[in-house]
């Protein structure tokens, strides 16, 4: 009950706020597209795993206040459930009496990291907490049989996310590891391995199979794993702010890591060992993949806060300043939420731009803005690249399987009836831009330029 009071109090500002985030916006954009007969990575295309889509087809189905409502209390059980995990492995560990503090470290913290919705990692961090659970449990029984639904666990976070892999491979080597201690026989330890791979790949296999079926084996390889090679980097300058940034919001728990290590209490040894290497394996996993996002830092708070509950709990902190650093994260959150709202726009700001693109027969073309402007008004796509940021930015530059000024020009032939544009920004294809700006020109005015947080949005109709 602690923990579900903790979660609405740190969520409760964005409830029914159709845009909370970007990337939330286009997954339920693309699930929304899925009920009227799209089909990821051919009609809509992104990186991102069918199974993310998947979670969010259910909310989708509803009425867009609904589902927007819908989706967020999902992900509100998700981070509740992986709280009470979290609670779990660190009363585990040895650390009960901060076990609940780390728990409620682990609903705030994602306020801070732009978390507050439906990223991904929300809803990944349940699989992947239960599949650490799991391993926990298995070093006191069942061991091989439990650390083969843990990397089960795993292969099904890898259809949610797939940066979800640096954790997963360090799960395998674990477990391979504590076999190789135990000196399982080396033929017995090679098929165990061989299990725990397949496991692990099985869903991803059984969504290459679907479509290969279809014919389109080819679309889902090059959407899942080939584009990615291809992907520029981000200008300098951002990614050094990018890496700032995680960097501030993750030292304090990373200090409180490092403040709970020596603390042994009367838990189970492996399980410490464990959930301190699983942090490292985070943290590894957040410095590999690159771009660095604040959101990328998601994962590492599921064994950050059950190692944090060894700081949490010991005697000459939790009474007074395990209560203030909890409070000081729940108040700067709260602030980071809110400001969030204000630079990006509210759901009144949203709901009048909606109606100033209105609905009607013709197609929209969102050039720049909100992806959730399709579901909300209705209106049709004239290209599967629907994230703008596929078509504009120079990152995605040779990326996608199309040459971004084609693609644009095809999309203006087709005759849009609206077009939406946000102000220029950082990482945009000035000459991509240019084509826009020309075609209005020709055939278009402004019929509308309405406030979304600090920026205006330009509509133009036909």
């Amino acid at each position: 009950m602690i923990l579900v009071a903790v979660a609405l109090a740190a969520r409760a500002v964005t409830f029914g706020d159709p845009v909370v985030h970007v990337d939330e916006e286009f997954y339920f954009a693309t699930a929304r597209g899925m009920w009227q007969g799209a089909l990821p990575f051919v009609d809509i295309w992104d990186r991102k795993p069918i199974g993310l889509f998947l979670l969010y087809w259910p909310a989708a189905g509803l009425p867009l206040a609904w589902g927007i409502l819908a989706y967020q209390i999902m992900a509100l059980v998700s981070l509740v459930l992986t709280a009470r995990l979290v609670f779990w492995m660190a009363e585990r560990a040895g650390w009960g009496a901060g076990a609940l503090p780390g728990a409620v470290a682990y609903l705030l913290w994602p306020d801070l990291l732009n978390g507050v919705g439906g990223q991904a990692p929300i809803f990944y961090n349940l699989p992947m907490a239960a599949a650490g659970a799991l391993i926990v449990l298995s070093a006191q029984r069942h061991r091989r049989l439990l650390g083969a639904a843990a990397m089960a666990l795993v292969g099904i976070t890898l259809q949610i996310k797939y940066s979800a892999v640096f954790e997963g491979m360090f799960f395998g080597l674990w477990l391979l590891m504590r076999e190789w201690r135990a000196r399982t026989a080396l033929w017995v330890l090679a098929g165990y391995a061989v299990l725990l791979v397949a496991l692990a790949l099985l869903p991803t296999l059984i969504a290459y199979a679907a479509y290969l079926d279809r014919g389109q084996a080819d679309a889902f390889v090059y959407a899942n794993f080939g584009s990615i090679a291809h992907r520029n980097a981000n200008p300098l300058p951002e990614m050094l702010g990018n890496i700032g940034v995680l960097v501030l919001l993750l030292s304090p728990l990373v200090a409180m890591v490092f403040g709970a290590r020596g603390r042994v209490g009367q838990g189970d040894a492996s399980a410490r060992a464990f959930l301190f290497a699983w942090f490292v394996a985070a943290l590894l996993g957040v410095a590999v993949f690159g771009t660095w996002f604040d959101h990328y830092g998601l994962p590492v708070l599921v064994p950050g806060a059950a190692c944090a509950a060894g700081f949490f709990g010991r005697a000459d902190m939790r009474r007074r300043v395990t209560p203030a650093i909890l409070l000081l994260v729940a108040l700067v959150g709260q602030i980071a939420v809110v400001v969030n709202i204000h630079n990006r726009g509210t759901a009144a700001q949203f709901a009048r731009m909606a109606e100033a693109v209105g609905r009607g027969p013709g197609c929209l073309y969102v050039y720049s803005g909100s992806t959730m402007l399709y579901p909300a008004t209705g209106r049709c796509r004239l290209s599967r690249y629907v994230v703008p940021a596929h078509l504009n930015r120079a990152r995605e530059s040779g990326a996608t399987g199309v040459d971004q000024a084609t693609e644009v020009r095809r999309i203006l032939a087709a005759h849009p009836a609206v077009v939406v544009m946000r102000p220029p920004f950082r990482g945009e294809r000035p000459e991509i831009r240019a084509i826009v700006v020309a075609a209005m020109a020709h055939g278009y005015h402004r019929a509308a330029t309405v406030p979304m947080g600090n920026e205006r949005i330009v509509i133009y109709k036909r």
